[in-house]
């Protein structure tokens, strides 16, 4: 239908096209500005994007975060364009001029979607085969609170999750995980477009990606249903009713698409992938589907109008919805406000009082069963955390006792106990993540950004670096997501160097915006979940040990509450103002400890300062920081059995650091300690000479 800027349609039909190729005009003329960008998939994708944001999307443009609206995930997070001129033309807070300034400083349109700069964007995407994980993860909440609230005449949770995914998404091993245990969960509420162009940034998929999408999908459990012409929009309908029926399975709908479409010279090619398509193609496509030529970014009233239904609509279903969390009060006013309270995101009031404490015991025990009953303690009095491992909760201590596991009843058969009590159902609330870490990770971000839960995952640290992906966009995003990272060092033994994590700890502070905390005991340990689950606005990795540690007696000294400051003086020198100052984190404390009493017989007085968390340490005033790290005690010894990395900021350049910089060894732990020179003579030894080269 060739139109000009007064034209307007004369059917449905016709409005229908009109309304497809604004959204794909919009996007390639955003592209063209910023002379950079993915034209491709919006011009391919648009139909089904289409049909999606306005015959089936339940949301309201004017209240982004309303809660019961479905999710939309643009997991092929390139074809940003396609979601921003969606978002634009049916109602969000994005103005025209802010597409205008697509990928520019300070835009609301970015060049790969941010969650958090722009209305109406659930995630942040860009690497592949992230945002299929979070799809998978907020699926599992809107099932799990679904069970929690709902209740007869009162259906309060009731929303879908939809994702955009390409070949590019499908190819990374993260989905294939993610598939896998969406299909074996029965994730009904999820509905999957796979954009089927056969086109990779560098070339076909006949170079590389040539298997039966359709066939692995249904081995994984899911309904697939295929749509041969994407331009179709009926084709589609048809597919996204049948998919929404199915509410015992997942469902991937596979759309046969033409990267670029439209573009004369460019159309199935690589070359429409990543660049602008050029002003001579540009004005070649707009002539070959009847687009104005001019203005730039024109889109017709009559597809505005359109569009802008969606306000219309998403006014009417969330004063539904209000009338369905009425309806909840009046059945359970308690569940009610407790609904209300999860949705805001606050934690019940005294939630963390009264804290698991720990008597002094040399022996002690190792910081991740003192993790195990801190986390039972405080998810009895936070209803809305869930959580799980990859598969090792008896090794990481991380099952909550009596809460269930969150199982489909088909799977389980429904009547049988999960693994920590409390039956089978989607209202469990330990999550069997099988050996899946890297789409642990993907699915734990998509439960926080879901909102209403508190999610945790768990493993050993060494196997942190497969979260690595997931965790750079959690703290990219501002997620509260929990990590659990047991068996944290070269202590744990006889499994050996392929599960002894050395660079881990690096690796994990190097992150921005996450805050790693390594307890020494048992009551460090109950301080560092009050940090986690108080942290809303950002992740927390717990980093502890296999093997046990004492039980610091606080009477002598500290109290294990100055965790929250990142570093304390933990013990103070003796007989004067310190002459060393000795620095440990987690199960190198104790060891510090030690040296500090074996000094202080040799009449050396030295500081021991625990440092559980850089980050949480660097956020303090700098008086504070001084009065722990005196600036004129320069004779510095850090102790950590992990990756020198990043010490010598601390102990400064006259210091020292006893680290591991090489693989470790199977054997006992204690002598794989002492080996690396975690010993007692050893850091004795490396203080005097700290001491002997400062002339004191």
């Amino acid at each position: 239908m060739a139109i000009t800027a007064q034209g307007a349609p004369s059917s449905q039909r016709e409005l229908d096209q009109l309304c497809v190729n604004a959204i794909r005009f919009l996007s390639v003329d955003a592209v063209e500005k910023a002379k950079s960008g993915h034209p491709g998939l919006p011009l391919g994708a648009a139909p089904m994007a289409y049909v999606l944001f306005t015959r089936f999307l339940k949301h309201n443009p004017a209240d982004p975060k309303w809660f019961d609206r479905d999710r939309f995930v643009l997991s092929a997070g390139h074809g940003s364009m396609l979601l921003y001129s969606l978002l634009h033309l049916t109602g969000y807070d994005l103005s025209l001029e802010e597409l205008q300034r697509f990928r520019q400083w300070e835009s609301r349109t970015p060049g790969h979607p941010e969650r958090g700069k722009t209305p109406g964007v659930e995630v942040t995407t860009g690497p592949l085969g992230q945002g299929f994980g979070n799809s998978v993860g907020m699926a599992i909440a809107e099932a799990h609170l679904a069970a929690r609230y709902n209740r007869e005449g009162a259906k309060v949770i009731d929303h879908f999750t939809y994702a955009l995914a390409s070949d590019g998404d499908l190819m990374e091993g993260v989905s294939s995980e993610a598939a896998s245990l969406a299909g074996h969960l029965k994730l009904g509420k999820l509905v999957c477009f796979y954009d089927n162009n056969r086109v990779t940034l560098s070339e076909s998929t006949h170079a590389s990606f040539t298997e039966d999408v359709a066939r692995r999908f249904g081995a994984y459990g899911w309904q697939t249903l295929t749509v041969e012409d994407g331009n179709d929009l009926e084709l589609i309908d048809r597919a996204l009713r049948e998919a929404r029926a199915e509410l015992a399975r997942p469902s991937l709908i596979l759309v046969r698409t033409h990267l670029g479409y439209g573009a004369p010279r460019k159309q199935d090619s690589f070359e429409a992938h990543g660049s602008p398509l050029g002003a001579d193609e540009v004005r070649a496509t707009k002539e070959r589907l009847g687009w104005p030529v001019e203005p730039a970014f024109f889109v017709p009233e009559a597809a505005r109008a359109h569009f802008r239904k969606a306000l219309d609509k998403g006014r009417k279903a969330q004063e539904s919805w209000n009338r369905e969390k009425e309806s909840l009060w009046r059945v359970d006013s308690n569940l009610g406000r407790e609904l209300e309270r999860v949705i805001r995101g606050e934690l019940l009031e005294g939630w963390d009082e009264e804290l698991p404490s720990f008597p002094p015991d040399a022996k002690g025990l190792a910081t991740r069963n003192a993790s195990g009953e801190v986390l039972d303690f405080i998810a009895a009095r936070v209803p809305e955390m869930i959580g799980g491992s990859g598969d090792l909760n008896p090794s990481t201590d991380s099952a909550i006792e009596g809460a269930g596991d969150f199982q489909s009843r088909a799977e389980s058969g429904g009547d049988m106990q999960g693994s920590a009590g409390g039956g089978w159902s989607y209202a469990g609330r330990n999550l069997h993540f099988g050996v899946r870490e890297h789409a642990m990770g993907a699915i734990t971000n998509g439960l926080a950004a879901h909102g209403g839960v508190i999610p945790y995952a768990a493993t050993f640290l060494l196997f942190s670096d497969y979260l690595r992906p997931p965790m750079r966009l959690a703290s990219m995003m501002r997620l509260g997501t929990i990590y659990v990272f047991t068996h944290d060092s070269i202590g744990l033994g006889q499994d050996g160097p392929t599960h002894q994590p050395v660079e881990q700890l690096a690796n994990l502070r190097a992150i921005p915006g996450l805050v790693v905390l390594r307890p020494c005991d048992a009551n460090e340990t109950a301080q560092a979940w009050q940090v986690a689950v108080a942290a809303r606005d950002h992740p927390t990795a717990l980093v502890l040990t296999r093997q046990s540690v004492p039980t610091l007696d606080r009477t002598s000294y500290a109290a294990a509450e100055n965790l929250r400051k990142g570093a304390y003086v933990l013990a103070e020198a003796k007989g004067g103002a310190p002459k060393l100052l000795l620095i440990a984190s987690g199960s190198e404390v104790s060891l510090a400890l030690s040296a500090q009493a074996e000094l202080d017989r040799r009449g050396v007085p030295a500081r021991v300062i625990s440092m559980p968390s850089w980050e949480l340490f660097e956020s303090q005033p700098g008086s504070y920081r001084d009065s722990v790290l005196p600036p004129s005690v320069p004779a510095r010894l850090s102790i950590e059995a992990g990756s020198p990395q990043g010490w010598a900021k601390w102990v400064g350049d006259r210091g020292d650091v006893l680290g591991v910089d090489r693989f470790g060894a199977s054997a006992p732990g204690s002598e794989v300690l002492a080996h690396f020179g975690f010993t007692v003579d050893n850091v004795v030894a490396r203080a005097l000479r700290l001491l002997e080269r400062e002339g004191a």
